[in-house]
């Protein structure tokens, strides 16, 4: 699998998406990352390692316990992939815009029977 599909599918489960916004605050433990969620501490390291082969985290070791790491690089990379869709629908909606002021403007015009 590419790593964009990778990122893609990583971020498609609701709770992978919560580790990595809490990630963005700084690095953090696999006991800190479970905190605030109802699973196990080794369902959130199967998590954590999903995030890990996208790309999205790194992990390191200090004494015994287990650090993430953000790592933003390939969020860009998706990030830069939706923006050609959000600039096609941008442009689709302006092209509405500009056909209902013309038929706002038409009908405007036409007076009433």
């Amino acid at each position: 699998m590419d790593q964009l599909s990778s990122v893609f599918a990583a971020l498609a489960d609701p709770t992978r998406r919560a580790l990595l916004q809490r990630l963005s605050e700084g690095d953090a433990s696999v006991s800190e990352l479970a905190e605030p969620f109802a699973v196990s501490q080794p369902a959130i390291s199967r998590h954590l390692k999903v995030l890990e082969t996208a790309g999205l985290i790194s992990r390191s070791r200090v004494a015994t316990a287990r650090y993430s790491h953000l790592e933003a690089a390939p969020l860009k990379e998706a990030t830069e992939y939706m923006d050609r869709y959000k600039r096609f629908w941008n442009r689709t909606f302006d092209r509405l815009d500009e056909a209902l002021a013309h038929y706002q403007a038409t009908t405007k015009e036409t007076p009433d029977e």
